[in-house]
C-alpha cells in the first residue's frame, strides 16, 4: 500500500480540486454523447460528403485560431470565470441542436458556437490543473484529470451505443432524426450540470494574467511542434471516423462503441503516460509517439488494399484505438512549456498561443485533406500524415533540457 498515490499527494493542500474534477466528469459525459453521434449525424442526416467534411471542419476550427483574441478581450476575468463561460457556450450550442433542422448552414453555425466553448475550456483545463497540482506532480495531475475526462466520455459513448440499439428495436432506422435529437438533449442536460457545478468554483484572488499572443525565442521549438501536431491531429480527428463510416459503412452505434473502447484504453494509459513523462522526460515521449504514428497512418491508408473488407475494418478500428493512446502524449508539451517558463502567466499565455498556432495550420489541413481524399484517395492523405509525423519526431529530438 506504500506505493498508492492519493489525490492529496498530487494536489496542493490548499487547492479546492474536487469541484473541478466533478465538472470534468460531467463535461466528459456530455462530450461523449455529442462526439459519439457527430460524424454519423453529418454523414447520414446532413449528407456531408468527404470533401465537404473538410469545409465543415475549417469553420469548426476557426474558434481555435481566434481564441487568443477572445482571451485578450476577457483578460480582466479570472481563469475560472473564463472557464465557466466556455462551458456555458458548449451547453448553448447543444441546446441549439434540439431545435435546429438538418440544414447545413444552421448545423455548421451551432458547431462553431459549441467549438468556441470547447476551445476556451481546452487550454484552461490544463492550466487550472497545473495550478492546482504540486510543482513536481504536473504530469500525474494532467494524467489523472485526463483519465477522469475519459471516464465521462466512455459513459457518453456507451449511452449512445445502448440507446441506438434500443431505438433499432423500436423500428427506428439509422438515418431517422428523432434518436439524434434525444441524444443531443441528454448531452445538453449533462453540460448544464457541468456548468452548475462550475459556477461555485472558487475565483482566483489575484488578477488574471493577460492572455495574448505570446512569442518568445525560448518557446520557438514548442510553436513549431504545435504546427506539426495541429496538422496530424486534424487529419485523424476529421477524416479517421469518416473513413470508417463512408468506406466501411459503420453506423453510430459502432462508432460510439469504438470511441468508448478508445477512451477506455485512454483511462488506463493516461496516468501511465503522465507518470512516464515525469520519469523519462517529455522529449523521449514526444519523439516516440510520432514514430508509432507512422504505423497507424500506413494501415489507415492501405488496410483496404491489404485485407478483406471485414479484416480491414478490424484493422482500422484497432488503428483508431492505438491513435487515441498515442495522442495522449501531447500532454508532454504542456510539461515542456511549464519546465522552461518563468511564471504561471507565461505558461498560460504560451499554451493559449500554441493552440492558436496549431489551429492556423489545422483549418488549412482540413480544407486540403478533404480535397486530397476526393482527388487522390485516402492512401495519399494518410501518407502525408505519416510524413508530418516523421518531421515532428525529428524536430522534437532537437529539444534541449533547460539548465537550472
Amino acid at each position: 500500500m506504500k506505493n498508492r498515490i492519493s489525490l492529496r499527494d498530487i494536489y496542493r493542500p490548499d487547492a479546492k480540486y474536487l469541484r473541478f474534477l466533478t465538472v470534468l466528469l460531467t463535461y466528459g459525459i456530455s462530450y461523449g454523447l455529442y462526439r459519439g453521434i457527430q460524424d454519423n449525424y453529418l454523414a447520414e442526416l446532413v449528407h456531408i460528403t468527404n470533401f465537404e467534411r473538410g469545409v465543415v471542419e475549417f469553420f469548426r476550427e476557426l474558434p481555435g485560431v481566434l481564441i487568443v483574441f477572445l482571451f485578450a478581450v476577457m483578460y480582466r476575468l479570472s481563469e475560472n470565470r473564463v472557464f465557466k463561460i466556455g462551458v456555458f457556450l458548449m451547453a448553448a450550442g447543444l441546446i441549439g441542436f434540439l431545435f435546429a433542422g438538418t440544414g447545413k448552414f444552421m448545423v455548421v453555425l451551432l458547431m462553431v458556437a459549441y467549438s468556441f466553448g470547447e476551445h476556451i475550456v481546452l487550454p484552461l483545463r490544463s492550466t487550472i490543473t497545473l495550478h492546482l497540482a504540486k510543482k513536481e506532480k504536473g504530469g500525474a495531475a494532467l494524467g489523472l484529470t485526463g483519465a477522469l475526462d475519459h471516464a465521462g466520455r466512455i459513459t457518453g459513448f456507451v449511452l449512445v451505443t445502448v440507446l441506438f440499439l434500443i431505438f433499432s428495436r423500436f423500428g427506428f432506422r439509422r438515418n431517422d432524426l428523432l434518436p439524434f435529437k434525444v441524444l443531443f438533449g441528454i448531452s445538453a442536460a449533462f453540460m448544464i450540470v457541468a456548468f452548475l457545478f462550475a459556477v461555485p468554483m472558487e475565483e482566483s484572488r489575484n488578477k488574471s494574467p493577460r492572455r495574448r499572443f505570446y512569442f518568445a525565442k525560448k518557446f520557438s521549438t514548442f510553436y513549431m511542434l504545435e504546427v506539426f501536431y495541429g496538422a496530424r491531429k486534424q487529419i485523424f480527428l476529421t477524416f479517421a471516423p469518416y473513413v470508417i463510416i463512408l468506406q466501411y459503412g459503420a453506423d453510430a452505434s459502432l462508432i460510439s462503441l469504438l470511441m468508448a473502447a478508445a477512451a477506455g484504453f485512454s483511462i488506463i494509459f493516461n496516468p501511465l503516460i503522465g507518470k512516464l513523462i515525469d520519469a523519462v522526460g517529455y522529449k523521449i515521449v514526444m519523439v516516440s509517439d510520432t514514430l508509432i504514428l507512422v504505423v497507424v497512418c500506413f494501415f489507415y491508408g492501405f488496410a483496404h488494399r491489404l485485407f478483406s473488407p471485414n479484416i480491414a475494418l478490424m484493422v482500422v478500428c484497432a488503428n483508431y484505438i492505438l491513435d487515441a493512446i498515442i495522442s495522449l502524449a501531447s500532454m508532454a508539451t504542456s510539461i515542456y512549456v511549464q519546465d522552461i517558463a518563468s511564471s504561471q502567466e507565461e505558461v498560460t499565455a504560451t499554451l493559449s498561443t500554441g493552440i492558436s498556432v496549431n489551429h492556423v495550420i489545422s483549418i488549412f489541413i482540413a480544407l486540403m485533406g478533404g480535397w486530397i481524399w476526393k482527388v487522390t484517395g485516402v492512401e495519399v492523405l494518410f501518407s502525408l500524415s505519416a510524413g508530418l509525423g516523421l518531421l515532428n519526431s525529428i524536430y522534437a529530438a532537437t529539444i534541449k533540457k533547460p539548465v537550472r
